[in-house]
């Protein structure tokens, strides 16, 4: 059960259900950032929607009554087995709504935070593989090169982060 809006009213509604019914809900999504670099993930083949595309290094739903921060941790922790001690810091609050795949919808208030690191190898990634695929690091310019010439591979969320919203995620 996921916070989402049905008729003005925000309520606990079955994940699955929020997407069919393209209601607006809450999210949270998590940029780790080293240097001029942004870790990514590729979705596992088995999640319902976006299988196998790559996101950034986090992105979910917060349960029924659980704060994006606290989400944020928990997830970064669930999805990348990243120890919760880092610095997370809150970025903006991004609304958008787009087309993921087999008639669901992500129609998303999403809170994004930030994780700044000095040295890639001062986190730990232990990817779950019923979540994550594969992780890499990669240059935010190459990324948005690549989400240019080959769109398909990466989920809309990501790509309208980083075409609409990079100046937001980068000037926490």
């Amino acid at each position: 059960m996921i916070p989402a809006w049905e008729n003005g009213k925000l309520k606990p509604i079955e994940k699955l259900e929020v997407h069919k019914r393209a209601l607006r809900h809450k999210a949270v999504s998590v940029f780790i950032i080293s240097g001029s670099e942004t870790l990514i993930q590729k979705r596992a083949l088995d999640k319902y929607h976006t299988p196998g595309l790559w996101a950034n290094a986090c992105c979910t739903h917060p349960f029924w009554n659980e704060l994006a921060s606290d989400c944020a941790k928990r997830r970064i922790r669930e999805e990348l087995g990243v120890k919760t001690s880092i610095n997370f810091v809150y970025c903006d609050q991004i609304e958008y709504k787009a087309h993921v795949g087999n008639g669901l919808v992500e129609h998303e208030l999403v809170d994004v935070f930030t994780i700044t690191i000095d040295k890639k190898d001062k986190i730990k990634i232990i990817p779950n593989s019923s979540e994550v695929m594969d992780t890499r690091w990669v240059e935010f310019k190459t990324l948005q090169q690549e989400i240019q010439e080959n769109s398909e591979k990466f989920t809309p969320w990501l790509k309208i982060y980083l075409t609409d919203h990079i100046d937001q995620i980068l000037n926490k």
